[in-house]
């Protein structure tokens, strides 16, 4: 019985809320996991289980099993995100009387600053696809746009051909929950696309009529695994440690956004962030970019205490 109101859920969040087959894939697992747990604590079989059996405890019972299980805060927060989503979604079709998960507090999680580039590294890497051949010339365009736009990886693999306006310097971005959003592009980002749009991936797809802006040795539509390991391959041939995602230069391009002075709600546009303290991390980092500065270059600064 909760298997096909989960289905539902997940064809809602499909043709409706236009989620990428990651995500989707994520709330299915995430669902199937606790369907599994409830049905154990509960003496019945998984195919048995309903909406109304659940309760705040026995969601409570079912996070604290996860965090002494060693799951991370982030992925505890997550999977009852899930849930939470899912009751929501059951109101709103009636399928439900009420939310048995109101009373079930989130984690407290610990905030963790994302790790970005510095800009002489961010220049490297751009730089780093110097063979004159048409893959080349597409990872130079892809690293270029990545960086210039601060898209999200699968907003990236989404792009087709009529979303790239060059001579506007614009791209149009289907985000999240099928909201679209303009964002422009730098004049490096718009050179590398016009060589890569005009001469290389002519050169990959041939007459395959396909869409996509960004294509694969074969010319179909290059995935997001495609893209990571692209990146990966440019990271380590020149040797930087951390790892790097396409997520790690969406993190460096509203870094430098704002250390170059942009406003924040500039910022928080451009990266289609529903909420203004989601893009506030952001000011966190620079603000301990400007403090390391500061302790290495003022020369009344001792090295050797905390300043606080």
């Amino acid at each position: 019985m909760m298997y096909s109101y989960i289905d539902s859920f997940i064809h809602y969040l499909e043709a409706e809320r236009n989620y990428s087959p990651h995500t989707v894939a994520c709330y299915r697992r995430d669902l199937f996991h606790g369907v599994d747990f409830f049905a154990a604590a509960l003496g019945k079989k998984d195919s048995d289980l309903r909406p109304d059996d659940l309760d705040a405890r026995l969601m409570r019972s079912y996070l604290g099993d996860l965090f002494y299980s060693g799951l991370a805060k982030t992925s505890i927060s997550r999977r009852l995100a899930a849930w939470r989503s899912f009751y929501r979604y059951l109101g709103r079709e009636g399928l439900v009387e009420k939310n048995p998960l109101k009373g079930v507090s989130s984690l407290k999680l610990d905030r963790r600053l994302p790790h970005f580039l510095f800009k002489e590294e961010c220049n490297a890497l751009m730089e780093s696809p110097r063979r004159g051949d048409p893959l080349s010339a597409r990872d130079r365009a892809l690293l270029e746009t990545l960086y210039a736009s601060g898209v999200r990886v699968g907003e990236l693999v989404g792009l087709d051909l009529d979303d790239v306006d060059l001579a506007g310097g614009e791209l149009l971005v289907m985000g999240k929950g099928a909201k679209e959003r303009v964002v422009p592009l730098g004049s490096h980002a718009v050179e590398a696309l016009n060589l890569y749009l005009e001469w290389a991936r002519p050169r990959l797809v041939g007459s395959s009529g396909e869409k996509a802006v960004f294509v694969n040795h074969k010319g179909s539509r290059l995935s997001d695994r495609g893209i990571r390991q692209i990146i990966k391959k440019y990271v380590n041939r020149l040797g930087i440690q951390n790892t790097v995602s396409p997520h790690t230069l969406r993190h460096t391009f509203a870094t430098h956004m704002l250390d170059g002075g942009a406003d924040l709600r500039v910022v928080q546009e451009m990266l289609g962030h529903k909420n203004l303290s989601t893009t506030q991390v952001y000011t966190h980092l620079t603000r301990q970019r400007l403090r390391e500065v500061y302790l290495k270059a003022h020369p009344r600064v001792r090295m050797d205490t905390n300043n606080e």
